[in-house]
């Protein structure tokens, strides 16, 4: 349904779902990250994570940390 209807519009979704995120290429990803304060948004680039790729979902190298995007202690 959200690829349908980002055809006509531009959709922004907030998720921590791992099997939400595992729907979407990682081009289509920005990651958040909250840094001294401020937000800091970076956009995920396939060709630098693919050796991840090749081996973990989205979902699982959001949950390891790899992408960023997690709560800091």
């Amino acid at each position: 349904m959200l690829r349908s209807v980002s055809k006509r519009r531009q959709l922004i979704v907030s998720t921590q779902s791992t099997d939400l995120l595992n729907e979407f290429d990682a081009e289509d990803v920005v990651v958040a990250d909250r840094t001294e304060g401020f937000t800091c948004l970076h956009r995920l680039d396939s060709q630098a994570l693919k050796n991840w790729l090749d081996a973990y979902s989205l979902g699982e190298l959001w949950q390891k940390n790899i992408l960023g995007g997690r709560p800091s202690r």
